[in-house]
């Protein structure tokens, strides 16, 4: 009951909290590591488990409003009040090596120091320019890594109201392939489209093409990829054209040019893990000719 009582006393922290709020974030005092538990503030306790104030250093930004600081700090508090107990029901149900805890912690951390080392050294050292030829030549040794998962097009998709103007012209232009046709077309669709894509040169998810259309109801849509050049359709509201001009089905191999950046962020990736593994040659090397370290022969 006293640990209750302790307990629901610390809901009131945010007055306490708020006795900071005179400057833009929470100020805490800086206490050097050795310094006696009787000069730093308790703010809450579970059991033998205390947490103080100067605990909660760098938790609340310099930008924060004291309102903010303040829900922070009662959230952070919370949790640590949770944690704590379940930390002690824990030790009362469980025979724990701490030791080999501890040593888990410490494996840990030293993990994420020299990951960040890593990271660090890596974005000093890391080239990101990828040449089109190391683009090719990485396609080329896997292309049976690069299978399609969907079926892809190159073309144009139109979606326009049934009352807009000269929609028999419209219809010419997107079947037609001569270049000053295409002009005109851009410059159509750019007055009067609801939506398009005339960038036929790219290609593009066929389900994402034709989501939100009519053309979505086609049961087989290899067959109807392999059948048709040119496709209408309407709804209520809408005309939408669809003009094919190339397409890919599902596991055929993928063109270089829809997995362009796909390549470019393995290369990246591959970059990335050899200058990571090299450093890891590296700090051993100058440490074998300065004698930095030593091993201890039984």
């Amino acid at each position: 009951m006293k640990l209750k009582n302790k307990i629901y006393k610390l809901f009131t922290l945010s007055g306490i909290i708020l006795l900071f709020g005179a400057c833009e974030y929470i100020s805490l005092k800086q206490y050097t590591s050795d310094e006696p538990e009787e000069k730093k503030t308790p703010i809450a306790k579970v059991e033998s488990s205390i947490l103080y104030l100067e605990d909660l250093k760098g938790i609340v930004g310099k930008e924060a409003s004291s309102t903010d600081s303040a829900n922070l700090m009662n959230r952070y508090v919370n949790s640590w009040i949770q944690k704590q107990l379940l930390i002690d029901e824990a030790s009362e149900k469980i025979n724990f090596d701490v030791a080999s805890i501890d040593r888990k912690v410490l494996d840990y951390k030293f993990a994420l120091m020299v990951h960040e080392y890593k990271k660090y050294h890596v974005s000093q050292n890391l080239d990101t320019s990828i040449s089109q030829t190391e683009i090719e030549e990485y396609y080329d040794e896997n292309k049976n890594n690069f299978e399609l998962k969907q079926n892809i097009i190159r073309g144009y998709f139109v979606k326009i109201t049934k009352n807009a103007p000269k929609i028999k012209k419209l219809k010419t232009l997107v079947s037609s392939n001569k270049e000053d046709d295409f002009n005109e077309l851009k410059s159509y669709c750019f007055r009067y489209a609801e939506s398009y894509f005339l960038e036929d040169s790219v290609w593009i998810n066929f389900d994402e093409v034709i989501r939100n259309t009519p053309f979505k109801s086609v049961s087989n849509k290899v067959q109807f990829l392999k059948t048709n050049n040119y496709a209408e359709e309407e709804d209520e509201d809408f005309l939408y054209l669809l003009k094919i001009k190339e397409y890919k089905i599902s596991d055929q191999i993928s063109p270089l040019e829809f997995v362009r950046n796909d390549i470019k962020q393995i290369i990246l990736n591959k970059r990335k893990v050899a200058i990571a593994n090299q450093l890891e040659k590296d700090v051993f090397a100058r440490a074998q000719k300065t004698n930095k370290y030593e091993i201890y022969n039984e």
